[in-house]
């Protein structure tokens, strides 16, 4: 017997990734019963618009999700652990698209169209893994399935907006200030973003890597189930662009593998879209990713470091497949899945 339709909230409504969320939920045409708007006290009580209609901001108490048969979460790691057992407990699916249950034993890490099946095992909490690691997922399970991830090596150009508005803002006065000569004091940012690169997002850890560097190593590690015999590092890099992740990677594989085969593989992918004509100039950058939902793959060639390696420069929407647009992929998944 087919479910009725879920009864949806969204948290976090008011925020840039909560807004990308509403954008994808009308694009994908989701489906149904009812829909609320939960944010911070700050917000309660100002007007939305969603769907042609107009909704009021409600502010997040444990109440509020009774009923509610799936939550996507964009509220930040604090909010996710006041909110998201409380709303486990009545029975809702709560999609967090923060950090704090990412390496949770007990709770699902799911890139939607990588690891699918790991839904079936949520109690009530999925989570939506970092936004570095989300855009790698769909090319290097694929290359894995064929020929099996040895080692891998992960550089990555983060753009500001992962960082949030106040970071935005700050890339455009930084900016301003460095056309015409005048001095800025950076608070966002550890140094001025403005013509700059910045080797830190987040905070260093004991081994010298940063928590967002980790992060991938980690994840990545949970999503397609690798053990420890599988070695990943990662060199986490914020660049002054708005939107838009590039990473370049560099993987060893167990099997050999040729840069033409990576690429007609990475063709037929699902979520993945091959950009890679050298002689033409054509490769992915982060502004032709910005407001799309693939994952953008090119400069696919053969490693001339390792036997069975392959190097490739992949590019995403950070706010999108990165966060708002796998959130409702779950969303859909559970409710396709019917594990509501």
């Amino acid at each position: 017997m087919t479910k009725e339709l879920p009864n949806l909230a969204v948290l976090g409504a008011t925020g840039v990734v909560g807004r990308e969320i509403l954008n994808i939920l009308k694009e994908n045409n989701v489906k149904y019963n009812s829909i609320k708007f939960l944010a911070s006290a700050r917000s309660a009580g100002s007007k939305i618009e969603f769907d042609g209609k107009e909704y009021t901001i409600i502010e997040a108490k444990d109440e509020e999700f009774d009923g509610v048969n799936i939550c996507l979460a964009s509220a930040g790691g604090e909010t996710s652990k006041r909110f998201a057992p409380v709303a486990a407990s009545k029975g809702c699916v709560f999609i967090d698209n923060s950090s704090a249950f990412r390496m949770d034993k007990e709770v699902p890490l799911v890139i939607a169209g990588v690891n699918d099946e790991d839904l079936r095992k949520h109690r009530g909490i999925v989570a939506n893994p970092n936004c570095s690691t989300s855009q790698l997922m769909l090319p290097l399970k694929a290359l894995d399935e064929k020929y099996k991830v040895k080692r891998m090596i992960v550089s990555t150009y983060q753009a500001v907006s992962g960082a949030g508005l106040k970071a935005i803002n700050e890339l455009t006065d930084n900016t301003k200030t460095n056309l015409v000569g005048m001095p800025f004091e950076n608070k966002a940012f550890k140094y001025e973003i403005g013509f700059n690169v910045i080797p830190q997002i987040d905070v260093f850890c004991e081994n010298g890597y940063t928590k967002e560097e980790m992060k991938v190593t980690n994840e990545t590690r949970k999503i397609l189930h690798f053990d420890e015999s599988v070695k990943i590092s990662c060199t986490a890099v914020r660049v002054p662009v708005y939107v838009g992740h590039s990473e370049a990677v560099t993987v060893e594989f167990e099997k050999e593998i040729t840069a033409e085969g990576a690429r007609d593989l990475l063709k037929n992918t699902w979520g993945v879209e091959v950009v890679d004509d050298i002689e033409n100039f054509k490769y992915p950058t982060p502004k032709d990713a910005a407001g799309k939902d693939p994952v953008y793959v090119g400069r696919i060639r053969k490693s001339i470091a390792f036997d069975n390696g392959l190097d490739f420069f992949c590019v995403a929407d950070n706010l999108r497949i990165g966060a708002a647009l796998n959130t409702v992929r779950l969303a859909q998944k559970v409710i396709e899945m019917e594990l509501y």
